[in-house]
């Protein structure tokens, strides 16, 4: 059974939609045919408002920016950047280097590996970017959550929790909840938070995708629950291998690993989508640092993607 179909992630009615929250971008993904129409529960607290943003017009600095091809060159950073030694025991951090000078925006991770532990240094890297007046998004590892947390959380969301399928998206729905309180307590503001879909060492995705995608989908609603458009990080193949056809239908960064600016470009071609979403940027590993490239067109609006502090 295709994915698509078994995930279509349906608007829950009743007390327990959040009602607060502003809408930004089309409804996330799927809802598991049949077993995950979601209920109101008591236990399925609408997330806070996303804070209204100062919207900086980004105009005049776009025309600063230094622009290769309509390319605007950019970083990522996340929890191996700390200063060593912070973090769960599996995902110490290492004090890897810190974006080059000449990026112009920065992805911030918030996760330190697996959801439900945040990025150790995450307040710190906020500070980072907003002394250089950069501007900034965000991303978030989606993973497969233990039973303890599926125990705590299943019945905790928008979800039929009584249902396997329906438990795994409630508690998804909860990874990304628990994201954006840390993002909000670090003082970090983004329209678009990036899930980040791919195998996680150390804390396996299960076998069956089917329940993988559900854990996603419920990820995808949670941001979107709480007033963030999203897009996804990954590749088709690592995709593919973590929640088979799903399609989201939203934007994508595509990673291009240990290659150069050049491929990371190429990954903006229409033979690089990876659930059916438009590419916004091309990532590359050069010199230990996480390099991005903007897609052809990105350049023109930049604050569609990010905030400027």
């Amino acid at each position: 059974m295709g994915l698509v179909a078994l995930l279509a992630l349906a608007a829950c009615a009743g007390d327990g939609e959040p009602s607060s929250a502003p809408s930004s971008g089309p409804p996330a993904s799927a809802t598991p045919t049949g077993v995950v129409t979601p209920t109101p529960t008591e236990a399925a607290t609408p997330p806070p408002a996303a804070p209204t943003p100062t919207r900086d017009p980004l105009a005049d600095l776009v025309e600063e920016v230094e622009v290769d091809e309509g390319e605007v060159l950019g970083a990522d950073m996340s929890w191996p950047q700390c200063p060593p030694g912070l973090g769960i025991p599996q995902k110490r951090s290492s004090g890897q280097p810190m974006p080059v000078a000449e990026a112009r925006y920065v992805v911030v991770g918030l996760t330190n590996g697996p959801g439900f532990y945040p990025n150790p240094c995450l307040a710190d890297q906020v500070a980072w970017v907003r002394e250089r007046r950069l501007m900034v998004g965000a991303y978030a590892v989606a993973s497969y959550p233990p039973a303890d947390r599926i125990a705590r959380h299943g019945q905790d969301g928008p979800y039929d929790g009584s249902t396997d399928l329906g438990a795994l998206a409630n508690t998804g729905y909860q990874q990304a909840l628990f994201n954006v309180r840390s993002m909000r307590a670090a003082g970090l503001t983004t329209p678009v938070v990036w899930v980040d879909v791919e195998p996680v060492p150390d804390f396996a995705w299960s076998s069956d995708r089917s329940a993988n995608a559900a854990v996603v989908s419920g990820a995808a609603r949670g941001y979107e629950d709480a007033g963030y458009r999203i897009g996804v990080y990954s590749t088709p193949l690592l995709w593919d291998g973590v929640v088979g056809d799903l399609e989201l239908g939203v934007p994508e960064w595509r990673a291009a690993g240990q290659t150069s600016r050049v491929e990371a470009r190429s990954r903006c071609g229409d033979d690089w989508t990876i659930q059916g979403g438009e590419a916004v940027l091309g990532q590359w590993v050069e010199a230990d640092r996480d390099m991005n490239i903007t897609c052809p067109g990105v350049s023109a609006d930049l604050s569609a993607w990010f905030h400027q502090f």
